[in-house]
């Protein structure tokens, strides 16, 4: 299946103007799902896992999808992408993202997710997936995985139209970004072939796999895209706060936004953006010891799940997230970094100015992936051909384990 190339070159931003109001926009729907507020949590490896999730979910409504996980993995039984699959008890509605590059692969690892049967999954099958087209890391596009593949138009095709036939009822989206590069642009005509082929929306990152996360992202991209399918697009690219979210929606016609690192050290976006599209009052930030509470739940949900060991190690990425924008000082984050036990999280946050405000100059520093553009890792003569010709391609057991950041 194939429609008309994309243009050579990437279109211009448009100028953000921000609206008097809440945007007059609806409840996403997905199939069966009703998500209010429209605002999905982005995938994003050693992040989106069930704890983090699970902070999340209780700010605010919203769909919250699990961190990337390898079809090749899921079907050979692999125990971390097992463990990344698997969903708290009270989880509805159970999202997961899925990466591959073998069209049998994604829908044997579909059918497995529908009807609930990863060792670690707790609970019934997913109730919604993410095909990830999306990541721009080199242990990825170097298989000709995420964001290169849909250069490929034939294996992209096979791999959605396999994915949406082995799904059944549940609803299956794809993740894009804008293409390789600028002159490797391939969002309109893989957003016009996931349509047609039954997807439920289309989610555009507006960045190319080159800029990775340094350029603004390039918010008229989603507009493109909007006015070339039927389906529901949804935006993602430099929501930090609410105000960006209502911006996007306005400016672009989305339906709905994604959020990446906006949230990263602050769950508490969610309920930002739900204030927001219903049109209420924005609520204060937190103060330090609001956010120091938060840290402390995390910890507890993450050693919860994973035994202090790993949970803990898995924490140390966050704190830094969840203290900027307060004068902590640099003894307690080094400390905070080097933790063994809850104990002695409990302890370091017991000392904190609880009433210390948050400082507004912070709200929108980047946190998280900061790369900056950088040539796409790409296989031998990717490029010479459109079409990838019979027989697919074998996902290497590397590439299982991908990371992702969409």
């Amino acid at each position: 299946m194939s429609a008309s190339p994309a243009p050579a070159t990437a279109p211009r931003p448009i100028a953000a103007v921000a609206p008097a109001a809440a945007p007059a926009v609806g409840a996403l729907h997905l199939g069966g799902l009703e998500v209010w507020p429209p605002v999905v949590l982005a995938p994003m490896a050693g992040v989106t896992n069930a704890p983090f999730r699970s902070l999340c979910r209780r700010h605010a409504g919203g769909l919250y999808v699990s961190e990337m996980v390898g079809a090749r993995g899921l079907v050979e039984g692999n125990a971390n992408s097992q463990l990344k699959a698997s969903f708290g008890p009270d989880e509805h509605p159970r999202s997961i993202q899925l990466y591959a590059i073998d069209p049998k692969d994604a829908a044997d690892a579909t059918r497995l997710l529908v009807r609930g049967g990863s060792s670690e999954q707790t609970g019934p099958g997913v109730e919604h997936i993410d095909l990830n087209f999306g990541c721009p890391a080199p242990k990825v596009t170097r298989h000709g995985g995420g964001a290169a593949l849909p250069w490929h138009r034939d294996l992209y095709a096979d791999i959605v139209d396999a994915t949406v036939r082995a799904a059944g009822e549940v609803p299956v989206t794809v993740k894009l970004r804008m293409g390789i590069d600028d002159a490797h642009l391939t969002y309109l005509e893989a957003g016009r072939v996931a349509a047609d082929l039954g997807v439920q929306a289309v989610a555009l990152h507006a960045r190319t796999a080159e800029q990775r996360y340094g350029p603004p992202a390039d918010w008229s991209a989603i507009a493109a895209l909007v006015d070339a399918i039927d389906v529901p697009v949804l935006g993602n690219g430099d929501i930090w706060e609410a105000a960006d979210a209502l911006r996007m929606v306005a400016t672009t016609g989305c339906r709905g936004v994604v959020v990446g690192r906006g949230c990263l050290g602050r769950p508490w976006l969610f309920r930002d953006l739900q204030a927001a599209f219903e049109g209420r009052p924005l609520p204060p930030p937190p103060t330090l010891g609001e956010v120091a509470d938060l840290l402390r739940e995390h910890a507890e949900l993450l050693v919860a799940a994973y035994g202090p060991v790993t949970g803990l190690r898995d924490l140390r990425k966050h704190t830094g997230w969840y203290l900027q924008g307060f004068p902590v000082g640099g003894a307690l984050r080094k400390a905070l970094n080097q933790v063994d036990t809850l104990a002695e999280v409990e302890r370091l946050l017991a000392g904190v100015d609880r009433d210390r405000p948050f400082d507004e100059a912070m709200r929108r520093q980047p946190r998280g992936h900061t790369t900056p553009p950088k040539r796409v890792t790409l296989p031998s003569g990717w490029l010479d051909s459109r079409t990838h010709g019979p027989g697919g391609a074998a996902l290497p057991a590397e590439a299982a384990e991908a990371v992702s950041g969409g």
